[in-house]
């Protein structure tokens, strides 16, 4: 068996090596001029924030802070915080599926986690699902009934062992599917599911496309990896075939650098842990802020604008040391000539 598994991994490596080699021969666009992976295209005056706020000590969710517990500054300059709010949002949350793998990324143990977790949604949170392997598919649209949803999850498509994980396209289709039909009040959120978080990109969309349109949609990523021998073993190759990807010009993504960019956060666990894991991490999505203000910059000239967003040092000495997650900046809306 360990024979087996040992020339399987070979297998899969020398594979990766050759789709390498095969790639390099692939252009890659370029990233914008303004050169920054976090940064928003709005097209209105209100700029919005999700944020986490988080006990450094316990890593503890900070519950029922108000407006005033916050400071917000905009390239250094103090903005007033005009809409403020926590766990009021609907949610509008896309679960994107990896169906390839060694090992099914969504296992028996896993679903049924994912089942008895959306059970306690709120009427009005919106669920959809899509899958992904060399390409996307939308196999359930949003929808609030959560028993259609748990359906659709009971017969997904098989996984391929033969596939490729094509996560620049995933990621861009989910973030294109939210902008267009996601709840525009709602707490906008893409989650993983997945044994590995970096890839090889697969055709169109570049890496910085992807961020960008993530960005764009307003949406925070979040990723939930189970941990399984296999499971660890073949993302290891994987990621080293991406490593080496990345070392020849090859266009790659990391799936961290979503989760960082938008705030997000990664949770891993062995199956049998992920029931807790997952409700835990719909909890701490649930609870995060929604801040919202309108620049003191009035001017609409398309500049990127960096984004600080903290809490207020007499705070901290009432709650003790946080940690503030949120989105880093965002470009302002340009006038149309």
């Amino acid at each position: 068996m360990k024979k087996q598994s040992a020339a399987w991994l070979l297998t899969v490596f020398i594979l990766g090596l050759l789709a390498v080699a095969s790639l390099t021969a692939q252009t890659q666009q370029k990233n914008d001029s303004q050169g920054k992976g976090d940064t928003v295209q709005l097209n209105v005056d209100l700029v919005t924030l999700d944020a986490q706020v988080l006990r450094q000590n316990t890593d503890h969710i900070a519950w029922k802070l108000k407006q005033n517990d916050f400071v917000l500054f905009e390239d250094g300059v103090q903005q007033k915080i005009t809409n403020f709010s926590q766990d009021t949002l609907p949610l509008s949350i896309i679960l994107l599926i990896d169906r390839r793998g060694c090992l099914d990324p969504f296992s028996d143990k896993i679903r049924t986690a994912v089942t008895e977790t959306i059970k306690n949604l709120k009427a009005d949170d919106e669920l959809a699902v899509m899958t992904f392997s060399n390409k996307t598919e939308l196999v359930q649209p949003f929808n609030t009934d959560k028993k259609k949803v748990a359906e659709t999850l009971a017969k997904l498509p098989i996984h391929d062992d033969s596939a490729t994980h094509c996560f620049n396209v995933a990621f861009y289709d989910a973030a294109s599917y939210m902008r267009e039909a996601g709840n525009p009040v709602g707490r906008r959120v893409i989650i993983l599911i997945t044994a590995m978080t970096k890839g090889i990109n697969c055709g169109k969309h570049s890496s910085e496309e992807v961020r960008i349109e993530v960005l764009e949609s307003g949406s925070t990523v979040c990723a939930l990896v189970p941990h399984e021998e296999g499971e660890i073993l073949e993302a290891r190759v994987m990621h080293g075939i991406t490593d080496v990807g990345k070392m020849v010009g090859v266009g790659t993504l990391n799936v961290k650098s979503l989760i960082e960019e938008t705030g997000g956060e990664l949770a891993s666990a062995k199956p049998d842990n992920i029931e807790f894991l997952f409700d835990n991490l719909i909890t701490r999505i649930r609870t995060r802020y929604a801040i919202g203000f309108v620049s003191t910059n009035s001017k609409r000239d398309g500049s990127y604008r960096k984004l600080k967003l903290q809490v207020v040092p007499e705070t901290e000495k009432r709650e003790g040391k946080l940690l503030v997650k949120t989105r880093r900046g965002y470009i302002a809306s340009k006038e149309k000539k």
